[in-house]
Parts: C-alpha cells; structure tokens; sequence
C-alpha cells in the first residue's frame, strides 16, 4: 500500500502486515481450482502434469527412517505424461474393459480392470471415531526463547524454527458432515523437532467433559448420532447426550462451554487452542515446573451466531475448510502465539485450590497469566488431502525431551488410545513412515517387518546388546539428548476412586457464567434452550434444569421458561467467584485481515468507485468479492458472486455501491430468496434480504450513492449503530475497516432488562 493510499491511515490501526513466507506469489482471490485455466476442449496434447498451485506443498521430502533426502516436492508426486498402470506400464485405453468382442463377456484377463477397481475398492480407510471431519495446513513455529528457563526442549529455544502442520476438527460429526455445528473443536499441531516428533493435541475449550479416560468411550457413546436410527449427526441436541451429562455433573464445565459461542468459532483461524491437561516441563538444570499450554490467534476469539451457523450448515457445509484453505491462498497467513501457564511443581499438584490436575478446571489468567513462548503461522496448504490431512497421525505420547505428563487420569487414558487407534486406521504399526508423520530427525527404532514397512533396514541384530552390528544402536543418557522421565515418587493403594477435589463441579462453570458480557448469556440461555427443546424425554429436560440451577438462577429460571417447565432450586449452595474477563469474547479489538468484504454492484453504479475500493480492501489484506446480479464481468472487474449464490454468512461486512434493480433472475421459481416478482423501483430482494441479515447479525454494512435505498427497503436505519453511509467510497470503507476491530457491532444485540 502507498503512503498516499488514503485507507491507509485508518486500516494500519486494525489490519496487521501481511508477511509472505516462502511464497512467489499470493491469489488476488483465492479458490481457483489449479495452478493453470483449462482450456474449452479437452487437452490431446502429451505435457507432464500442472504444478500445484504456490499455496500447495506436500510434506517434507524425509526417508521412512527421518534422513532429509533433498529430493525436491515433485520427487514423491505422480509423474509423466501418460497414463499407466501402478508398476508403470503405459496404458492406451482406461474408458473400455477388455471383452470378448464389443458385446462378448468381459475377459478375467484384464489386468488393468482388476487392478484399477481392486484399488478403488480399498480407496477408503477408517475414519476417526472422533475428530473424523478436519481440516489442515502446513507452516512454522519461531520459538521465542522465552520458555528456555523452564525447559531443554530444543524448539523451544530462542530463535528456532520448526516446521509444524496442524490439523483442526470437530469431535461429534463424520467426515462428511458439516463444519459449523455447535461441538468442541479439536487444535492438533504435529512439531517436526530436531529430536523428534513432538503433538500438543489439544482443544479450543480448555477443560473436557470427564475427569477419568475410562469414561472416554461412554461420553462419545452418548454424544453420537442414536445406535437405532444413526441420528442426528454432528450435534448434541439429544436425549443421550442430555441424559449422560445431566446425570455425569462433572460434565457441566465443559457443557457451559459448548453452548456458548465458544462452540461455533466462526473460523479455524479466529479459534483458541489449549492443551487440556497440566504438563511437567524440566529444564537443563532438571528443575521441574506444571503448566497449562494456550494457542492465542492474532486475529482473536470470533464465533457465528446460531443462525448464520443454521443458514452456512446448508449454503456451504465447508465453511470453515474452505476459510481455512482461502486465507492462506489470498497471503492472509494465520497466526497464533502459544503460551504457557506456569505453576510450582509442589506434591499436591494443586494452585490457589485449584487442583491441576483435573481436566474440567481451568486456572483464570487473572491468577497465571498467560505467557508467549512462541509465533506459529500457517502458510501452506496440503497438496493432497487425503495423504496429508486424512493420514497424519497425532499422539499425546509423542513427546521431546523437556516435556513430560502429569498423572491426569485423562491423560493416561489418552496416551493408551492414540497409539492404539492408528493399528485399525492406517493398518498396522508402520504408520510413522508414513510421509505427513515421518521424522525430521535420525530413526534407529529396531523395530521390524509388519504392514507397509517402507523402510529398508540393514545390518543382522535388530536387538540389544549386541556385537554383530558393532552395538549399534546404542542408548542415549540425558547428555546426549535422550529422553529420560522425571522420577516422579509413584505411592499409594490400588483403588478406583476419585481425590475429592474432583468432587467441586459447579465452581467453574458459574466462574465462566458470571465472565460473560449481557449477549453472551443471551447466547447461552438461547443455546441450552434449543439442544434441551429437541430432546424428547421431559425427565432429562427436569434433570439438566436441576445442574442449571447449581451454575445460576437466571440461566436456570430463563431456559426452564422457554421449556415450559418450573425453574427448580439450587441443591447446593452457590459459589462467589470473581469474574474473569479473559474469558469473555467481547470488548477488545482485533485485526482485520483476511477478512471477507462483500460489494454489490451493478452496471448503474460508479464502476471507477467500486474498482478503487475493491484495490483499497485487497492493499489492507482483505478479500473483497464483487457480488451483481450475473457473472462474468462486471465493467474490467470479475464477479465472485452473485444475487444467486451469494448469502450474508460469508461475508464479515457489506458495501453497498448503490441500489441494484431486480435482476432477471429474481422471481421464485428461479430463486426462492427473491420471493414474490418485486414491484417497479425496487430493489433486488436478495440484496434486501443480504442487508437484513447482516444487520440481523450485528455485522458493519457501508454504503454511498443509492445505497440508502437499499437501507429504506431492508428497515435498516441509516442512524443505526454499525451502519456507514456516505457519498465517498474509500471513506466509507475506512469506518466499516474501524467497526470490524470488534468483530460485530455488539450494541445491536439488546439484552434482556
């Protein structure tokens, strides 16, 4: 952006500097489907096969036994200009299977037959029991070196670099159900460190629904879709899900989580991270120290109401894949910053009564606060979903030295399963050769043969001691970067019992009630009202009304109303915590990049204005998409969308260029959205139901020219909060630039007296 750029000014106060890592170039508008256009007929010409697109890489190119090969990324790709078999026979025809004549019986001959349906067959693997349907990119973690005093780990040092992929989910769905359903997300980032592979498997709710990993299998059980019908998918809304977690209080923390707007982030970039469950972290001295791990996003904590979660599930379930992928083809780079909550390694593992660990407490940062340790972007998409995404195995027990677990019950139960779950989904022990999980670090395991051993091991004493292989491999002490556990003194009876201070399960949970602003509660009350009013059973209703009542008598007595059912009284008696305003979405301002900016234009419009701000919104590090009544060109600019396929969810703010007429397509029959043929003078009803939703969801709408016809139609006043109108474009954009810092315009929610 020049320093004549009159946006400028404003923008910088809100939009980071867009940095470019490694990339030639960046999409002026991303989504296109291949690094070259296609032609209009079908390609007869021999050419090797397209390169990917400059956001697209594949894993790093390392032996099955972690050895850097310097092979360049296409090495590891398909290659050649035909056609072949998998052993590389060149093959003239793939459209007609090998018969007897062009009527006679197919012939059992057909090699190419058997084996390209033969692969077909076994395309699919396992997916996931949780965290089925995800999404990933690849980028770089640059350690502050601030985290140098509590640990030896060596990314963890000051200045390194270490390449990362991470890979986000929700927990309840399937593969192919949608992405903005109200569940718990799943934060996973594998660590390529110069000792090993390092998970931090985390979430973006910091505590979880049980106390025990044993009862793992028991809360999805209840979470997913009923075992008689396989419904409803991706959604807790349901008898079993009430009837288990109205009956399991320890639950009641994270639930109070989930319904708020913490679960329905409104993008994978705008989402907290956290580890979950305290950690012990050694350093070089062998000194030890507890701490909670946290992934702070740069462009802060933003969520989607429930009904832009309701319209995107149905306009397009791929919402936050598709942001993902678009942010980081446009050069809008996600960051976040991981941090560390520190605590004394006493024998009682607890901090300011808190016991540490129990993964249904959180520690407020008000009490530890949280403390960088480090920047991770992302700024690389997977070249193939399925190789990278679906295969990437992440394991809480892949750890590095300087970090070590804690005696979580959770977590114990977490380092069994993981391991255990790769054996049925990527068919047998081999998994780590795989190339999105291969080491970026030496491997001389002695372990041998078994499915899909990709590795080709030499020498004749995979074991130990041994002299025929010259006693290699041999054992690395801690001076020599081995991995030693922290003797930890282990004491005590064998017993299937819980401590007592697992025993507090309402504490918390009215902390995080009584953190919320006035429309977040709002949002909670809405939410619990809605998941409760689909269950069929009234006792489970009554039962959770009964946990409400033990977190505050408001949300109690407001969702009991919209249930029609009497609010009961608490059981116990309430806590007084402190409020804890890092809890809270709302107050604080934010960048603005990579945000989408929607323009409706159409030919009757100042096209030299909309051409200006479109520049204006791409120099800020924005994706502006131009939306008219049909595609193709709209004067020398592209048209992204149309008044067809265009919804309010997508965009973050709106600029009208003036006032649309009814395009020709604007009758039901073609489109429901523009219902009743509108009459003459007005303006497309698609637009008028655009600006009503926007403004329905307290998202900033600009506008010049004719805009305010646009408003008069939609009953938006022209005075309203979050609502710019003027007669210059770029001055317009600045002061919608302003109001997207807050993400919505949070006045526009009135909350109850």
């Amino acid at each position: 952006m020049s320093e004549s750029n009159p946006i400028k000014s404003a923008v910088e106060k809100v939009v980071d500097t867009v940095a470019h890592h490694g990339h030639p170039e960046k999409a002026e508008i991303p989504g296109v489907p291949n690094s070259e256009p296609p032609s209009l007929e079908e390609p007869v010409e021999p050419r090797e096969p397209l390169a990917p697109k400059p956001d697209q890489t594949g894993p790093d190119t390392f032996s099955p036994t972690g050895q850097p090969t310097g092979a360049p990324q296409d090495a590891v790709a398909q290659g050649g200009a035909f056609l072949t078999s998998a052993q590389g026979v060149r093959l003239p025809d793939t459209d007609h299977s090998l018969k007897a004549g062009p009527r006679g019986p197919v012939l059992l001959q057909d090699f190419h037959l058997r084996e390209k349906i033969m692969h077909f067959d076994h395309e699919r693997i396992p997916e996931r029991v949780v965290h089925a349907r995800g999404s990933a990119a690849h980028g770089v973690f640059r350690s502050y070196g601030t985290a140098a005093n509590i640990t030896k780990a060596a990314f963890l040092a000051e200045g390194v670099e270490t390449p990362v992929f991470v890979r986000f989910s929700t927990v309840l769905g399937s593969r192919g159900s949608a992405d903005t359903v109200r569940d718990t997300r799943g934060f996973a980032t594998k660590f390529y460190t110069t000792e090993g592979v390092y998970d931090l498997v985390g979430n973006n709710i910091p505590v979880f629904f049980i106390q025990d990993g044993i009862k793992f299998p028991d809360v999805i059980h209840a979470g997913k879709p009923h075992p008689d019908r396989e419904i409803p998918q991706a959604q807790s809304a349901h008898d079993t899900f009430w009837d288990f977690v109205s009956l399991h209080t320890e639950a009641t923390h994270h639930t109070l989580w989930n319904m708020s707007d913490r679960g329905i982030p409104r993008s994978y970039r705008m989402m907290e991270g956290f580890g979950v469950h305290t950690f012990r972290l050694v350093n070089a001295a062998g000194e030890t120290t507890l701490v909670k791990f946290h992934w702070k996003p740069k462009l802060g904590v933003h969520s989607l109401t429930w009904e832009e979660a309701q319209i995107i599930n149905g306009v397009d379930p791929d919402y936050h894949r598709r942001d993902l992928a678009d942010a980081i083809e446009a050069g809008a780079y996600p960051q976040w910053e991981l941090g560390v909550q520190t605590f004394p390694d006493t024998p009682d593992q607890m901090f300011e009564g808190i016991d540490l660990l129990d993964p249904t407490k959180i520690v407020p940062e008000e009490l530890a606060p949280v403390q960088p340790i480090g920047l991770m972007e992302l700024n690389r998409n997977p070249s193939n979903f399925f190789a990278e995404t679906e295969q990437v195995a992440f394991h809480a027990g892949h750890l590095v030295p300087g970090i070590d677990v804690t005696d979580d019950p959770l977590l114990a139960a977490r380092l069994f399963s993981y391991l255990d779950t790769q054996l049925t989904r990527l068919g047998g022990p081999n998994f780590p050769q795989i190339p999105i999980n291969r080491p970026h670090a030496p491997v001389n395991d002695m372990l041998r043969d078994g499915f899909h051993q990709d590795a080709v091991h030499r020498g004749v004493a995979p074991y130990r001691p041994n002299s025929l292989d010259g006693g290699c491999p041999f054992q690395a002490g801690a001076g020599e970067g081995g991995y030693v556990e922290v003797p930890v003194e282990v004491a005590g009876r064998k017993v299937r019992e819980a401590p007592a201070s697992y025993a507090d399960h309402f504490s918390q949970p009215r902390l995080f009630w009584r953190s919320m602003s006035p429309v977040e509660k709002e949002h909670i009350i809405d939410a619990y009202t809605f998941e409760l009013g689909k269950c069929y059973e009234q006792a489970v209703k009554e039962r959770q009304l009964r946990v409400l009542a033990n977190i505050d008598p408001v949300l109690c007595h407001e969702v009991a109303q919209g249930l029609g059912l009497p609010a009961p009284e608490p059981s116990e008696p309430l806590a007084d915590p402190a409020p804890s305003p890092a809890l809270s979405q709302v107050g604080r301002e934010w960048p603005a990049s990579g945000r989408i900016i929607g323009i409706v234009a159409d030919d009757s419009c100042d096209l030299a204005a909309v051409g200006a701000v479109r520049e204006a919104v791409l120099a800020a590090g924005m994706v502006p998409l131009i939306i008219a009544p049909k595609g193709g060109m709209l004067g020398t600019m592209p048209v992204q969308r149309t008044f067809l396929t265009a919804r309010s969810v997508e965009f973050d703010a709106l600029l009208l260029a003036g006032a649309p007429a009814p395009g020709k397509d604007a009758y039901g029959a073609r489109d429901a959205k523009a219902g009743n043929l509108p009459p003459d003078g007005a303006v497309d009803p698609r637009v008028v139901l655009m600006v009503m939703e926007m403004y329905r969801h307290a998202k900033a709408i600009g506008g010049w020219g004719a805009a305010p016809r646009v408003l008069a139609q939609a009953g938006v006043p022209e005075q309203a909060p979050g609502v710019v109108a003027g007669e210059d474009g770029e001055q317009v954009l600045r002061e919608v630039v302003l109001l997207m810092a807050a993400h919505r315009v949070w006045e526009r929610f009135p909350a109850a007296a």
